[in-house]
């Protein structure tokens, strides 16, 4: 699940790691901490390695994803791995970019070998390579800034982000938003507008009724809404599935 990037970030067996054994997460935690990531000083990471006691450790590793501004849980222990290896890969890929975006994809050679493949194509999209740290670390950015929660697939999180761009950013959905918000604005309505069809006798009680009528239209409103929003959301993810999306930040 995770073998892909603790290989970029040169972990020594990627293949082999099982997130569900207690020891080799607290082991990859500490790797990350003390190899890529690096939010401690050194002197300050040996409470990371007191691992015999449990208690202390889950109290020590909350208080360490505390001070890196992990958006997760503890209790997330997948969302949580997923986050810090996202962290490691924009620390690694930012102690060095220049390293990376001299780096050319593994299959260009192969298809250069080949001399029945198709020309390369003049789309600059389809000769980029998405397994590129600088990539992963550009992916992770902008998924931050946009609040698209994390997937251990950066390939996935990208389809979100296209996703959400066109909904949420296109020109278009921006005009429709603007027009929305001014057609809200012309449709306030004062409580002397409402009319009951019935009568109290009393002024106030009728004021309270009108304003109970507004509330349960405007509820039955937000459910029509949250019933909508769900049944588009079921139909995304049955048609092109949505990712989640990592946050974070560099720190030292």
């Amino acid at each position: 699940m995770y073998s892909r990037k603790l290989k970029a970030l040169g972990f020594h067996s990627p293949e082999t790691f099982d997130h569900n054994d207690r020891a080799q997460y607290q082991n990859v935690v500490i790797w990350l901490e003390d190899q890529k990531i690096r939010h401690y000083r050194i002197e300050d990471r040996t409470v990371l390695r007191e691992v015999d006691d449990s208690a202390k450790w889950t109290e020590t590793f909350n208080k360490y994803l505390t001070d890196v501004s992990c958006p997760h849980d503890q209790s997330n222990s997948t969302a949580v791995l997923d986050w810090l290896l996202g962290l490691a890969v924009r620390v690694n890929y930012s102690e060095n970019p220049a390293k990376y975006r001299a780096c050319k994809p593994a299959n260009k050679s192969a298809l250069s070998a080949n001399s029945s493949t198709p020309a390369a194509s003049d789309n600059p999209l389809d000769n980029l390579d998405y397994n590129d740290p600088a990539m992963i670390a550009g992916i992770t950015s902008i998924a931050s800034m946009l609040k698209i929660p994390p997937h251990q697939d950066h390939q996935q999180v990208l389809k979100a982000i296209c996703v959400l761009v066109k909904e949420r950013l296109s020109k278009e959905a921006l005009q429709a938003a603007s027009t929305a918000g001014a057609d809200s604005a012309k449709d306030k309505t004062s409580l002397e507008d409402i009319h009951l069809g019935f009568g109290t006798g009393d002024y106030v009680t009728d004021e309270a009724l009108k304003i109970a009528r507004l509330l349960h239209i405007r509820n039955l409103r937000d459910l029509q809404t949250q019933i909508n929003e769900a049944l588009v959301s079921v139909q995304n993810v049955t048609a092109d599935p949505k990712t989640d999306q990592r946050l974070g930040k560099i720190g030292r």
